[in-house]
């Protein structure tokens, strides 16, 4: 009898040592702030788990995962079956974050800036050297504190930007492509002797001008002797009574715009002319969507804002669009192509 219970009490403590056998692992070994850590539970049985990470989060899973969001030591403890003798407790060492860098925006498109920053956990304020390196040859890149600002001038499927870090001593290699889209926009159309061109317009840039045989629809329409304006028809030779000189005009926000010996302003009535361009002005359009007036001269395609003083007087210089010679003919098309 004495050896039967002997034998019991045996099986009983070797039962509960498999019982008791409660464990678990993490990988990374050596996480990072932000990284994801997944837990293994490798306990031999079991049926509830109940995880804390030392953070004050808790789960309930049997092989949970955790993201720790600031560097440090965490104690964590897993019990098996809500029973405290039933605990396996383990430290995990969290390192500083993976340097990395991000994007102002998730959607990118062309002629928009996009700004791109390094993003480097350094309390201890060790030197780090940010190298960047864009390899599309046709953006525009500007450098700032801890990033650049690109501007993107060509669509790109795999537009890809690389950052080296150079943290104390440590490096760190860093390369994410985007998506560069095309969009649509209004659009300047000029002719000269040889072709018809479009040169879209993006705020406050445009694009290279390009060669568009769609484009002459509008401009043989596009004419500066003749305009409707609120209801009233305005003509070349009913205007030269007031502007002599008077060689083609444009109407827009009660002010007359017209060549003449250059490019002037004035008043719809003749009142307070301003003479905007001394050279020659060839050609000249007006876009009231945007509301600018683009002339053309010897040395290319110029824009500026409407006026919009009583007096004419204007406070933004005249900006050179493009360098195109012989410009004969412009007008604006404000369907976005």
């Amino acid at each position: 009898m004495k050896k039967i219970y002997i034998l019991l009490t045996i099986c009983c403590a070797l039962i509960a040592c498999k019982k008791n056998n409660v464990d678990f692992s993490f990988s990374p070994d050596k996480p990072r702030a932000g990284e994801t850590v997944y837990f293994s539970n490798l306990s031999d049985s079991g049926e509830d788990w109940e995880w804390t990470f030392g953070d004050g989060s808790t789960s309930s899973l049997k092989s949970p995962s955790h993201v720790y969001k600031r560097p440090g030591d965490y104690v964590v403890v897993l019990k098996v079956d809500k029973k405290n003798a039933w605990t396996k407790t383990a430290k995990v060492t969290v390192y500083d974050t993976v340097p990395t860098f991000v994007a102002s925006d998730t959607v990118f498109y062309i002629y928009k800036d996009y700004t791109f920053t390094a993003n480097v956990y350094n309390p201890y304020n060790y030197d780090v050297n940010l190298e960047w390196n864009i390899e599309e040859q046709d953006t525009l890149v500007k450098f700032i504190d801890k990033g650049i600002v690109c501007y993107f001038t060509q669509p790109e499927d795999s537009a890809l930007i690389k950052l080296r870090i150079i943290l104390n001593g440590e490096t760190t290699d860093v390369q994410k492509k985007f998506y560069i889209q095309d969009r649509k926009t209004n659009s300047l159309l000029l002719r000269t002797a040889d072709a018809d061109y479009r040169q879209r317009i993006f705020g406050e840039r445009a694009e290279q001008y390009k060669v568009d045989p769609s484009a002459s629809v509008l401009l043989e329409d596009e004419q500066d002797t003749a305009q409707t304006y609120n209801g009233a028809e305005f003509k070349l030779s009913e205007l030269k009574t007031i502007f002599p000189e008077l060689q083609g005009f444009r109407i827009a926000s009660r002010k007359i715009y017209y060549r003449a010996e250059g490019l002037w302003v004035a008043n719809i009535d003749g009142a307070n002319p301003v003479q905007i361009d001394d050279a020659e002005c060839f050609a000249m359009t007006i876009d009231t969507k945007d509301s600018r007036i683009y002339w053309a001269n010897a040395d290319g395609v110029w824009y500026m804002p409407f006026v919009g003083s009583d007096n004419n007087k204007f406070v933004t210089t005249p900006t050179l669009l493009n360098t195109l010679q012989n410009v004969t003919k412009l007008a604006a098309d404000n369907e976005p192509k």
